[in-house]
Formats: C-alpha cells, sequence, structure tokens
C-alpha cells in the first residue's frame, strides 16, 4: 500500500449558517488534501454535519419543524458553502447518517461489553448550547466556561464510561508522541486538565429523543459528543469495512478550534483506547479567527457571511488571505480592509503585475511563444537555485502545518522574479541584436518560474493556478501534475503563450461613511474648497510656498531591495533602497500599515536630500513619500515598474 493521507474537520453543528471561520478551518483542510495529493499519495478529506442533541430539538421545534426538517435545510446551506469556496472533500458524513447510527451504536457496546460503561443516576449542571455537562468547580460566575451561558440542573437515570481508567495512560500517550496534540500552547493546556483528574463521562440522555438510541437500553439516546467524535472512524469504514478502515485509520490530522480541543485530545482518545483502535496521529487545535480583534458571534452582530465576499471577490483572495494572513495555532484578526490590501499587494501587484507584463513583453520580443534558452549567468543561477530551494522548503513548511510560512516563502520566489525582471532588463536586451540570446534566457527564466510558482499555489489558490497555466498555454492539464513536475526545466521552448486580462485586477477600497451627517468641524469637501476661493489672503499666510522653495527638494524613485523590522521600536521599519547610482537605508514609521515582504521589489518615491537622522539607533538617510487618509490609513507613493530607480520626480 502506498503513501496515504486522512484529514478530517470538525463536523459543524448545524445551529445557523456557516460563517468565515468555519471556512478557514475547511479551507486549510481542503489546501492539504490538495498538497498531499500533489506529492502523489492516496489521500482522503473528510467534512460533514453534527446534527444531534437537546438544542437542535428545541430550535426546531421553536421554527415549527422535525429536526430532520430543520438540519436538512441547514445543511444543504454547507455544501453551498463548500462548493462556492471550491473545496473539493471526498466525503461529506452527516451524524444522522444509517451508517453513522450502527457505527456508534457498535462502540458503544463494545465499551459496554467490556465494563467501561455503567449505569447510575446523574445529577448534574449540563450547557444546551455547547451540550457539555459541568461540575460546579469549573463554572465561571456559575455560567459555562466554554460560551458563557447560563448552565442548567440536570437529574435523570445515565450511563457513565470510566474515563478515569484510562488517564494514566493518555498522559503517556501524550509523553511518547508530543505531535499528538499541537500546538504545543495547546498540548500543555491539555495534560494540566488530564492530571486536574477526570470525572467518570455521562454518555446517554433520556429528556430529549433527537439522537442515535442507546442499543441496550430504551428511552436512552447516546450523548451528542461520544455521538459526533465517533464520525472520523465511521467513515473510515467501522464497523462494517476491515480492509477500509485498516487503509484509512488512524487519521493522519484532526483540524479543530481550540475551543473543542478537549472533546477531541482527553474524550476521543479514551473512547478510542477503550475500543482496542489506534489514536489520530496528530490533532492541530488552531485559534479563532476574529473580526477587528474580537469573536465573531451571531449575538455580537460581527459575523462575516462568506458567501458575499465570494460573490464580490470570488472565492481564491478568500483563501489566500485566510491562509497567508493567519499564523495557524494562533488567533487571527479579519476585516475587509486588510483582505482587499492583501489582496492588491500579493495577488495582483506581485503575482498578476509579474504574469500580465512578462506575457506583454513575450508577445512584443518573441510572438508569444516561450524562446530556448542560452548560457547562465549568476543571476539565472541564483534565480533557479531559489525556486528549487522554495519547492523543497514548501514541503518542509507544510508537513509542519505552517500553511502561512509556505505561502510567504512561495511569494519571496514570486518578488525575487519581479527584481529579476528589472536587475536584466529585457526591454533594453531586445534592443540589440548581441544579446538576443541573453534577452532569450531571461525570458525562458522568468516563466519558468511562474509555472513552478503556478504548481506550488495550486492546492491553496486552485482557480488561480489554473489561470496562470492557461495563459502559459501549457498542454498538460495541471491537475495531473504532481510535485515532481516542479524540476527546473520542465517548460518546453516553442510553447505559445495565450495572454488574457490581468488575473487580479487591483481593487479600489473605500470606507463605507457613517450615516451620521458630518461634524461641524468636518465639512465636506466641496464646502471648503468654496471657504478657499473668498479668502484668498489667509490662505496665501497659511503655508504656501513658491516653486522655488520646491525645486529644493530632490525626488527619486527608490526601489526596496530588503526590509525588515527595527528592535524594540514596533512602528519602525528599516529599508534599504536602490535609487540608480547607490544604495540607501531609510527608516520609516509604516510597521502598521505593511509588513517587511510587502515592501519588497516595490518603486516609491523619497527625498532624497533631506539631512541624515538616526531613530533608534539605525541611521536613515531620506525619507519616503505616502498618503495618509483621515481615518489613519497609510499608503506609499509608488510609480510602476517602467520607471527605473533613481528617476526624478518633478
Amino acid at each position: 500500500m502506498g503513501e496515504r493521507f486522512y484529514v478530517t474537520t470538525p463536523i459543524y453543528y448545524p445551529s445557523d449558517r456557516l460563517h468565515i471561520g468555519h471556512a478557514y478551518t475547511t479551507t486549510v483542510a481542503d489546501s492539504l488534501a490538495r498538497w498531499h495529493k500533489f506529492l502523489g499519495k492516496d489521500v482522503f478529506f473528510l467534512t460533514g454535519s453534527d446534527e444531534h442533541g437537546q438544542k437542535i430539538q428545541r430550535t426546531a421545534a421553536e421554527r415549527g419543524l422535525t429536526p430532520k426538517a430543520y438540519v436538512d435545510d441547514v445543511v444543504a446551506s454547507f455544501k453551498e458553502l463548500w462548493q462556492a469556496l471550491n473545496v473539493q472533500y471526498d466525503d461529506f458524513i452527516r451524524t444522522s447518517d444509517e451508517r453513522h447510527h450502527r457505527a456508534v451504536q457498535e462502540v458503544f457496546q463494545r465499551i459496554y461489553d467490556n465494563g467501561d460503561i455503567y449505569k447510575s443516576q446523574y445529577e448534574g449542571l449540563y450547557c444546551v448550547p455547547c451540550e457539555t455537562f459541568w461540575v460546579e468547580s469549573k463554572l465561571v460566575e456559575g455560567n459555562c466556561p466554554d460560551c458563557g451561558r447560563p448552565v442548567e440542573l440536570v437529574q435523570e437515570e445515565s450511563y457513565f464510561f470510566r474515563m478515569g481508567k484510562y488517564a494514566d495512560r493518555l498522559l503517556q500517550h501524550i509523553e511518547d508522541h508530543p505531535e499528538f496534540i499541537q500546538p504545543e500552547t495547546r498540548r500543555k493546556e491539555m495534560v494540566n486538565f488530564i492530571k486536574g483528574g477526570l470525572d467518570d463521562l455521562c454518555v446517554t440522555r433520556t429528556t430529549f429523543d433527537w439522537g442515535i438510541p442507546v442499543p441496550i437500553a430504551e428511552n436512552h439516546v447516546i450523548y451528542v459528543w461520544f455521538d459526533a467524535l465517533t464520525n472520523y472512524l465511521t467513515a473510515a469504514g467501522f464497523p462494517d469495512d476491515r480492509q477500509r478502515l485498516d487503509k484509512w485509520w488512524p487519521a493522519d490530522v484532526h483540524l479543530v478550534g481550540k475551543e473543542i480541543m478537549r472533546f477531541h485530545t482527553i474524550i476521543w482518545p479514551i473512547i478510542l483506547m477503550a475500543l482496542g483502535e489506534k489514536l489520530p496521529k496528530t490533532v492541530f487545535g488552531h485559534g479563532w479567527l476574529l473580526f477587528d480583534s474580537d469573536k465573531m458571534s451571531k449575538s455580537k452582530g460581527n459575523v462575516v457571511d462568506p458567501h458575499a465576499l465570494i460573490a464580490e471577490l470570488g472565492e481564491d483572495p478568500i483563501r489566500y488571505f485566510l491562509l497567508r494572513e493567519i499564523s495557524f495555532g494562533q488567533d487571527g484578526n479579519f476585516t475587509k480592509k486588510a483582505l482587499v490590501e492583501r489582496t492588491n499587494s500579493d495577488l495582483a501587484n506581485d503575482l498578476g503585475n509579474l504574469l500580465h507584463r512578462t506575457l506583454s513583453m513575450l508577445g512584443k520580443y518573441h510572438g508569444g511563444a516561450i524562446p530556448a534558452p542560452g548560457a547562465e549567468e549568476t543571476i539565472d543561477r541564483e534565480l533557479k537555485t531559489l525556486a528549487e530551494e522554495t519547492c523543497q522548503r514548501t514541503v518542509e513548511l507544510i508537513d509542519d502545518l505552517k500553511i502561512n510560512d509556505a505561502l510567504a516563502q512561495i511569494w519571496r520566489l514570486v518578488g525575487r522574479a519581479n527584481k529579476y525582471v528589472d536587475e536584466c532588463a529585457p526591454w533594453s536586451l531586445a534592443k540589440e541584436e548581441s544579446t538576443q540570446e541573453r534577452l532569450n534566457t531571461v525570458m525562458y527564466n522568468l516563466f519558468e518560474v511562474q509555472r513552478i510558482t503556478a504548481l506550488l499555489v495550486k492546492s491553496f489558490i486552485p482557480r488561480t493556478g489554473e489561470r496562470i497555466w492557461e495563459q502559459l498555454g501549457i498542454e498538460q492539464t495541471l491537475a495531473n501534475t504532481q510535485f515532481s513536475d516542479t524540476a527546473w526545466g520542465g517548460l518546453r521552448p516553442g510553447t505559445q503563450t495565450q495572454k488574457g486580462d490581468p488575473i487580479f485586477p487591483r481593487i479600489e477600497w473605500a470606507e463605507e461613511e457613517p450615516d451620521a451627517a458630518p461634524e461641524p468641524d468636518k465639512a465636506p469637501k466641496a464646502a471648503a474648497k468654496e471657504s478657499a476661493a473668498v479668502a484668498p489672503k489667509e490662505e496665501e499666510d497659511a503655508g504656501i510656498v513658491g516653486i522655488e522653495d520646491f525645486a529644493k527638494l530632490n525626488l527619486v524613485v527608490a526601489e526596496v531591495i530588503a526590509a525588515e523590522s527595527v528592535k524594540k521600536a514596533d512602528k519602525l521599519l528599516k529599508l534599504q533602497v536602490d535609487i540608480g547610482d547607490e544604495q540607501r537605508q531609510i527608516v520609516a514609521g509604516i510597521a502598521q500599515h505593511y509588513t517587511p515582504d510587502q515592501l519588497l521589489g516595490r518603486r516609491i518615491v523619497i527625498v532624497k536630500n533631506l539631512k541624515p537622522v538616526k531613530l533608534r539607533g539605525e541611521l536613515s538617510q531620506g525619507m519616503l513619500l505616502a498618503a495618509t487618509s483621515s481615518d489613519g490609513t497609510l499608503e506609499l507613493v509608488t510609480v510602476s515598474d517602467a520607471i527605473a530607480p533613481g528617476s526624478g520626480v518633478k
């Protein structure tokens, strides 16, 4: 049997439509599944819906529906979202499926037969929204510690699972397999929770009937978490298909939100231990996707509808933002402004502009056909080496689930290709007959980098990979490519490219204005202009300069060739810039608006003849120009790549 990869999302609770936070988890899982297929593995990607429980039954009753009719409608919306987001799962499991009922009842029966489930009376505190039992000592001000809502006192006959019996064995497994709970901060939390003592788990309910019946007791249904966690086994073939189960189990990665880590790293592995099945290799608890630094919730009115974003921008900008902007495992912040800025910077300016301008050059110099490369120079070998290193480093980073770092690595290659254009200046090479071979080499290298880039990004932004591939004119179908195709030299000379429209037109961003009327001291611009027309004398005295004063400033175009943060200075970035005849260092207070990698290769405007100063111990030899809006948004003054570094600005 060849290599295989089994990845899961949590199965989502159909209490309402999904928001952008759910899209985050599923986009990561889809990208991992696509990537491992690209590596040549047999892949199984599972997602689904967790449909039972008291909360669903109550919600359905409030709307005059049966629980099944209610969840059918909501689950259909889940599938619509995954289709819109270009998510290609292999199986969508529903806990209302008959196959799942059989699996859960079999799990319950086997563990009961082993003596690990017993009947008793339960009296305790229960959070209906979280479907979770709590002891009073774990409550926060009398409320559920997870969601903050009130808990209910429950008294009923129940069956209990002997969790504590397996605590030491689970702790030993965690110690022996540090990769089991990731990231490390979550592992420490779970270890401390286990060491605090595990109570036996109530695993049946009698106060409602929307659930899977207990096989040994009438009027009992199985506790929703015992039911839901078993889905990962059901889809892998349990209990009817042992051959399938042996192929796919254990799962390689369970992706879950940090708020449900306890269920997946304590209850679930103990169920598996009692059942005699292997534990999943890794449970990765990612952070929350926040909205303006606040957790999304319908009660707060800050839930972001992914359908609206996809309709406006397309799915790939959403996918790229979620994967690139957030360090996987940590909380991330979502704003539409940040989404637009990331799209314009990385997708439009870097990737899309590289493709469009090089295709324009190729059309002009070679009729759109890929030329055969000639002799290599040092700069060509450096580009080739970076491409090879990028491919290998991407594999390593994805293996460590560092998807945002992997994308940053790929974009370093894209940035280097943009710089390679400027350094090699194809427009100059095209002018002389003696440099035609050199031109051929440069153009071939640029398109070979873009071929490799399309291969590397197709798992994360699949539509973009396809669009690049189509414009490159490559006959082989992108879907049929594998990682071995990233080897340098795979682009066939003579390939006829198919230039199209820019794959990412720049998005013009405008903040929405508040509905309230402007304050008296914030008059509209038109009114201010009218006032100026009747008061020329005051304006003349308010800092107006003559042309001779402006002429004292030496403004030039500078290309950013390196950028980094300044230690112990949250607002400062240190830039190395090329101004044609020399390189300089500039320190600028733009760290809250740009990351270092967003600046590489940009052509900005600077004041060349400004007196040098030291900022936080770093020499600054000039000042860059930027525009700032009334809300504090800052954007650098830039020019296109057609204007060479050192060019004067007048």
